[in-house]
């Protein structure tokens, strides 16, 4: 077993005179079953293709895309893990200081867009080799969408890169049926028919049973008509139910096929047994290694597929809603294999996926008929016909702990808290407690006000209540001194300043201080990105109020970290436009004091695990003066996130 090559001499050290493909990634060349580009690679290895890998590549030239000469089937592009995006800038358009998927973490190896760059200079380089693009990038642009950093609609990928084919979703079994179809000769034009996949054409006569989205000229000029056509994508998601979507452009018709059905436990499994090094490339090691295999090195992928959601969440259109699990041998398998990794320290960081707890499909109708177009399994109550058990998950993790040389097994994936407070079996919450956790669980509330949360898909403040209560009663019940660290969202589409000091009033209710404030981050493929561009919600085409200037974010900011003296005036400000001029004075219930009194006087609460001794006990995340875990922070748990 070794690396794929990586330059022109390792390709002819095995035989080689050409790749059958050459796979194109913005992310430095990790051979790990995390990173989907290994994935991806491994399994077309296995089909008996010949690969060839070319990481993070000069775009400035056509040099290095022609390091192994022209490919005999085509390109694969991805931008890596991460749209490229969201991978430079922050939510305040502000360039990051670091790329976890690059050597070092050194910013500035691939371009913006790096799809988009990528496919015209091969397109520069080659002029009618076949360009197959895919992952998270393309997956989610892969018609008409939204794009926060030009604020504007941008065209779909498939056109401005040039590529002649976009597979979206996971991409396992598109790829093989792809590259099947190019190895038999059929022309790249031809390859019209795999599911999962987008093309185009001038042709309409060969659309069969579509649904035709209105014109891409007349979204650009009615963010109605945009948010209609959102809403024909997000209820076409399903691999069962859904439709071939058309969207039209000046010059061309951009064809999306039907999603393709998601793994069976069988085929994930095969997915994961493929023989990947598990661990970065080695010219990497001189320059620090690849920062992003730190967490995943000694993690394990358990399932795919996400029903909890969430509207800020592009899981729908990328992994879809139905969730699909390997099976108890597979991830034992993976798990007895990497327990002899020289750097293992006998702590699996985590188990899970998406959503940690999910481990099985919402309901038995969902097999044979798709999931709901017009209703979730979760929101805004749980489904009659949801399935509501841990005990599979409880069972794979006993057996974990089980494993020699094994220590601690930890679940750092997100928990879907509401899925297990409604779960009447407590066998799994009371082992969460006892034996997955080091001091302190994530969870997500991420508001609670009701408008706010209506907006986002999540069940309401008293559902959360609940499992708070629950889960103190659990640890005091083991005898362990165990907190919560809530993440909390600002400025998502719903929230005016009266939802804002809402929730910075049960802050102080509960006594706590968020050290880190994630404002909403409107990204492709998301319900929430949609009512931010249109001011309407898709789903009613009612209005919604959207905050979009920089000032009113770093007014709903500072209003959930209004005990720190730095955001003094903001709060002032934001308190005064709300009309709460009450939340300002001496009595208890205040935020702040007069400005007469110094800021100084003010308890600027160092961290998140400060809170008010007095503060009532379902909203209390951790008792006053107790220090935090020594290695593991609320700054680390936000970076995983």
């Amino acid at each position: 077993m070794a690396f794929l090559p990586i330059n022109r001499k390792e390709m002819e050290e095995r035989g080689w005179d050409r790749p059958d493909f050459v796979y194109v990634c913005g992310d430095a060349y990790v051979d790990h079953p995390s990173f989907g580009a290994a994935i991806i690679c491994r399994l077309l290895e296995k089909h008996g293709f010949k690969i060839c890998f070319l990481a993070q590549p000069d775009w400035r030239t056509t040099e290095d895309f022609m390091r192994f000469g022209c490919p005999r089937l085509g390109f694969l592009v991805s931008s890596g893990n991460i749209d490229s995006m969201v991978n430079h800038y922050t939510v305040a358009k502000k360039r990051r200081q670091k790329d976890y998927y690059s050597p070092g973490g050194k910013m500035g190896l691939r371009p913006d867009r790096a799809v988009i760059v990528y496919g015209n200079k091969i397109r520069e380089a080659y002029k009618n080799v076949p360009i197959i693009i895919g992952g998270v990038e393309a997956s989610l642009r892969r018609l008409s969408h939204y794009d926060y950093w030009d604020n504007k609609i941008r065209r779909s990928v498939l056109l401005d890169s040039g590529a002649d084919l976009l597979l979206y979703g996971m991409g396992e079994h598109q790829i093989v049926e792809t590259a099947e179809a190019l190895d038999s000769g059929i022309p790249v034009n031809e390859i019209t028919f795999i599911k999962g996949s987008v093309y185009k054409t001038k042709d309409e006569g060969r659309i069969y049973d579509f649904i035709r989205l209105p014109k891409y000229n007349d979204i650009l000029k009615s963010k109605t008509l945009f948010a209609k056509s959102f809403m024909e994508q997000y209820e076409n998601t399903d691999a069962v139910t859904a439709k071939t979507l058309v969207e039209e452009y000046d010059e061309w018709l951009v064809v999306q096929n039907p999603p393709s059905p998601p793994l069976k436990t069988k085929e994930l499994d095969s997915v994961y047994a493929l023989e990947y090094m598990r661990d970065y490339h080695p010219i990497y090691k001189s320059e620090g290694g690849i920062p992003a295999i730190e967490e995943v090195k000694f993690s394990l992928i358990s399932s795919r597929g996400c029903f909890g959601n969430c509207n800020f969440c592009a899981l729908a259109f990328h992994q879809g809603r139905v969730v699909s699990s390997r099976s108890h041998n597979s991830i034992l398998a993976e798990a007895e294999k990497i327990v002899w990794d020289p750097d293992f320290k006998g702590y699996i960081h985590d188990v899970g996926g998406p959503t940690a707890n999910f481990r099985h499909a919402a309901c038995k109708k969902q097999e044979e008929h798709g999931a709901c177009k017009n209703r979730q399994c979760l929101f805004p109550s749980p489904c009659k016909n949801l399935d509501i058990s841990h005990t599979d998950y409880t069972k794979l993790l006993r057996k974990l702990r089980e494993i020699p040389r094994v220590k601690k097994v930890f679940i750092r994936s997100g928990i879907r808290y509401d899925y297990l407070i409604y779960d009447k079996d407590t066998a799994f919450f009371n082992e969460l407690c006892k034996y997955h956790i080091s001091g302190q669980l994530k969870v997500a509330p991420e508001h609670i006000s009701p408008a706010v949360l209506n907006k986002m898909g999540k069940p309401g403040r008293d559902v959360y209540e609940r499992f708070v209560k629950k889960y103190y009663e659990i640890n005091k019940k083991l005898g362990m001194e165990q907190y919560l660290v809530p993440y909390l969202m600002s400025s998502h589409p719903g929230s005016g300043l009266k939802e804002a000091v809402e929730l910075a009033e049960y802050l102080r209710d509960i006594g706590h201080t968020p050290e880190q404030v994630q404002d909403f981050y409107p990204t492709p493929g998301t319900l929430s990105t949609a009512m931010y561009y249109t001011e309407l919600d898709p789903r009613t085409m009612e209005k919604v109020y959207v905050p979009k200037s920089p000032h009113e974010k770093a007014m709903q900011r500072a209003l959930m970290q209004y005990r720190m003296p730095q955001n003094r005036e903001l709060v002032t400000e934001a308190l005064k436009k709300a009309g709460r001029e009450d939340l300002i004075g001496f009595d208890k219930k205040c935020l702040i004091r007069p400005r007469a009194f110094s800021a100084e006087k003010q308890s600027p609460g160092k961290s998140g695990f400060r809170h008010d001794k007095n503060a009532k006990a379902p909203g209390r995340q951790s008792p006053k003066n107790s220090a935090p875990p020594k290695k593991k922070t609320i700054r680390n748990i936000h970076k995983k996130k």
